[in-house]
């Protein structure tokens, strides 16, 4: 239980964790697909990567495989996703429009 306290104390300080920090400089989106790596998470991203393609928007994607990290994002169900540092899914498996609906959000 330390462990998920700790993380939580580092990305609540001013909110600098590392993935909005890395947006913040780049200016583009960055999205992550928490999962195993097993077909539904592959699936969630092929998915994705569909969606940021039709929507012509610039974004850095990629796939959090360590439990430890998941678990910080206060996951409990993968495949999820998180654009910017903040879960949008949870436990299933985004179509492509879905995911199209939800990056258009956050933009």
């Amino acid at each position: 239980m330390g462990l998920f306290g700790k993380k939580k104390e580092n990305t609540s300080c001013c909110g600098a964790s590392a993935a909005p920090a890395g947006t913040a400089a780049s200016g583009s989106m960055k999205v992550e697909v928490l999962g195993s790596g097993c077909a539904r998470c592959n699936q969630l991203e092929a998915n994705t990567r569909a969606a940021l393609d039709q929507l012509g928007i610039d974004a850095t994607i990629g796939h959090v495989t360590d439990f430890t990290q998941i678990a910080a994002y206060g996951v409990m169900s993968t495949p999820a996703l998180a654009i910017d540092g903040k879960v949008v899914s949870a436990g299933q498996v985004l179509t492509v429009a879905q995911a199209a609906e939800l990056l258009q959000k956050a933009r």
